[in-house]
């Protein structure tokens, strides 16, 4: 049974976030070869109109999703102290949440088909509507872990959850399961993590439903789940109204190509966020500058990252993929500048809403959800392309506005900005330049040994660009590597992480 704690000053926060950042970041690594391994070889071997009715569903998932309670349990971290009668008190508000939720997805997933003209898809939704019920489970204890800055037991869970994801994905896909092999996985990775993050926390299994004195938790939960909202017809907008213009095998590339673009602002973003929430809680600093060494290191990994998927598209999806996914190449450079963006736009809203503002983050994405649709429905003229340059256009703005509101907030400049983000935005053209013309007088080789050849010298002249250009990022990534956790003023550089923004 959980204890009620107090947040203990008796190891240095510096330490605990370097200690935070090397579990969460290095266990999201094995975790995503893991989950990527299985989800290569399930690609090749299902078709792209399983992807495509997939995403179909997803976007009634999706939208539960965000009124899930994550809000809930997060609006726990703040709390100076917490009562196990609190813990069981939020237990209950999030059980009550997610069986109505489970509910709603199972009465309207009739509805959803009719939209997209998919019978199947009332069927894969219907099933989906369990996963709701294991939410509260996995949302607390991690609550309760994060207030702890606790991040190795949930990474040990995490990859324990992938492994059960990607045996029965495998199991799936070899026999012939079809498009519910992208339905049972994701179960499988639910049931296992919230089993194990219980275990974890020692979180109560017993709920309370009476809520007296939680009405400040619902409130700012309430807010950050409105943020989720809005971030759902923000993020959604394009499966919404791409199911409707193109057929399941148009909207299955076009929603590939789209995660492939996405991995590390879906993947390994929201960790580094989760953990940058958690220490921003708790520092007493307010100035800009965690949030400069959280964007600095953050951006000199996602840079080169997507300048590399850009020029490498021709050669990495055939090896990856397989040839019958060679129609997501000329989206992959298009997405990769939108991603960009995206990656450095969610950076914010952990540093607002640790402030006690989330409704800056909730201003931010109520604009989204008006930029994005109409990026969308313009691009939607010219097919699968348009929705890649629905993505860049949209996030142009959606950016832009971000760093002009919620800096206010946090006192960041457009200069300081651009300070942080021009030495590895220099390096990575440099470096993309270098590796496309490499890979224009190449000659014919295996794919596979292009691939290898092309992101060794990528990796060699980006460092070395960026050696060139602004040695002190080189040092100050190595010296957190080093470092023992000595006491920090702003232990936030100390970073390099819908889901949405909120967390």
């Amino acid at each position: 049974m959980a204890e009620a704690d107090r947040l203990s000053p008796a190891v240095s926060l510096a330490a605990q976030v370097r200690t935070a950042v090397l579990w969460r970041s290095g266990s999201q690594v094995f975790t995503q070869i893991v989950s990527w391994c299985s989800t290569l070889i399930v690609i090749r071997l299902l078709a792209p109109q399983d992807y495509g009715l997939f995403a179909m569903a997803q976007v009634m998932l999706v939208l539960l999703s965000t009124m899930n309670g994550w809000g809930l349990a997060s609006a726990l971290i703040r709390e100076e102290h917490v009562s196990e009668e609190r813990l069981r008190q939020t237990l209950g508000m999030l059980i009550l949440l997610n069986a109505g939720l489970a509910l709603a997805q199972f009465l309207a997933a009739p509805l959803v088909a009719m939209w997209f003209d998919q019978p199947q898809v009332a069927e894969l939704l219907r099933v989906q509507s369990l996963l709701y019920l294991g939410v509260p489970f996995c949302a607390l204890p991690h609550a309760m872990l994060s207030r702890k800055m606790d991040f190795r037991r949930p990474a040990q869970v995490r990859l324990a959850a992938a492994l059960a994801g990607a045996s029965v994905a495998l199991t799936g896909a070899f026999s012939g399961w079809g498009v519910w092999t992208l339905v049972a996985a994701p179960m499988a990775m639910l049931l296992t993590e919230a089993t194990g993050m219980t275990l974890a926390a020692r979180a109560p299994i017993r709920p309370s439903f009476r809520f007296a004195g939680a009405g400040h938790i619902a409130g700012f939960g309430g807010v950050m789940t409105a943020t989720q909202l809005f971030w759902f017809v923000q993020s959604q907008a394009d499966v919404m109204i791409a199911g409707r213009v193109l057929d399941p095998h148009d909207l299955g590339v076009y929603s590939t190509g789209l995660f492939l673009a996405q991995l590390l602002a879906a993947k390994f973003v929201p960790p580094i966020n989760e953990i940058a929430y958690a220490a921003y809680s708790r520092q007493q600093v307010t100035g800009p500058e965690p949030l400069y060494a959280t964007i600095r290191l953050v951006m000199m990994v996602a840079l080169p990252a997507y300048a590399g998927l850009a020029v490498i598209a021709p050669v990495l999806v055939p090896v990856l993929l397989g040839e019958k996914w060679l129609e997501i190449v000329p989206l992959l450079p298009i997405l990769a500048v939108a991603m960009s963006m995206l990656t450095l736009q969610i950076l914010f809203a952990p540093a607002t809403n640790a402030r006690g503002v989330p409704l800056a983050a909730l201003r931010i994405t109520m604009l989204g959800s008006v930029v994005m649709p109409c990026a969308f429905l313009i691009g939607s003229q010219w097919g699968v392309t348009g929705f890649a340059w629905g993505w860049v256009g949209g996030m142009a703005v959606l950016a832009s506005a971000t760093v002009t509101l919620s800096g206010r907030i946090i006192g960041l400049s457009w200069s300081g900005l651009a300070r942080a983000v021009a030495p590895p935005l220099g390096a990575a053209l440099v470096m993309a330049a270098g590796v496309a013309l490499v890979l224009a007088v190449m000659p014919p080789l295996l794919p596979l040994a292009v691939l290898a050849s092309a992101v060794l010298l990528g990796i060699t002249l980006y460092c070395a660009a960026l050696r060139l250009i602004a040695p002190d990022r080189m040092a100050e990534a190595l010296r957190f590597l080093r470092e023992q956790g000595e006491a920090q003023p702003a232990p936030a550089p100390a970073q390099a992480p819908a889901q949405a923004p909120a967390e």
